[in-house]
């Protein structure tokens, strides 16, 4: 019998989606909460929710949308400090203790078998995929109406997530044919990987605009038009 837990997030989890810190900063209200760490992104809208009003709620709201790496250590768990005044381990919280970290000194009201799983460990119920170690732009233009669009992607994206992205613009962009340069792309592997280099660093170095030397892919209709 399996004993996967049931995530508890708004956004559906996909294990191999990639996010770009743009899209995690898009949600920062205590209702559409997500945060960064270590390369993963979560959505936290669920326990904000039922936490309302909790004061080990605000240092997560003050947050909300940001990348919080620095909370936690390479295995994942919560940083730990020296307590002063017990000389004991306790979580290292520079801007409050939070929600699941055990207070500093013993309390009645803390029981901490009520905390099965902190949430920050918890991948299962709120982990909704990975953030994007770079991101870089690329111009979209279909060729059949000559609409243009700069969009903004990971690149560990295989082109096929990036032609996902692209349905948000174009609804029909299954049925068109991805090209660059008058050769076919492969769907199936990033754009590094098809040949479309990242030249972001290199302009950068000649102080060049990167905006304006972006690499454009074609989109040219096909007989099978499908609607996703």
């Amino acid at each position: 019998m399996s004993t996967a837990s049931t995530p508890r997030t708004k956004t559906p989890p996909d294990a191999k989606r990639y996010y770009t810190p743009a899209e995690v900063e898009a949600h920062n209200s205590p209702y559409d909460l997500w945060l960064s760490w270590h390369g993963h992104v979560y959505d936290l809208s669920v326990l904000a929710e039922e936490r309302k009003g909790d004061p080990l709620l605000v240092p997560i709201l003050k947050n909300a949308g940001k990348d919080i790496s620095h909370w936690f250590s390479k295995t994942g768990d919560l940083k730990t400090c020296v307590n002063p005044l017990t000389g004991s381990l306790i979580g290292y919280t520079p801007e409050g203790r939070f929600l699941h970290v055990p207070p500093p000194l013993p309390r009645a009201d803390w029981d901490m078998y009520n905390v099965r799983v902190p949430w920050w460990l918890d991948k299962e119920q709120y982990c909704i995929g990975k953030l994007g170690s770079k991101t870089r732009k690329i111009i979209i233009k279909n060729t059949l109406t000559q609409d243009e669009h700069i969009i903004e992607v990971c690149v560990e994206e295989k082109l096929s997530a990036i032609q996902d992205r692209y349905m948000s613009l174009n609804a029909h962009a299954k049925g068109y044919m991805w090209k660059r340069l008058g050769t076919l792309l492969d769907m199936s592997v990033t754009l590094e990987e098809n040949g479309i280099k990242d030249e972001g660093i290199t302009m950068e170095k000649l102080g060049m605009d990167e905006e304006l030397y972006l690499p454009t892919i074609h989109l040219y209709f096909s007989d099978d038009l499908t609607v996703a």
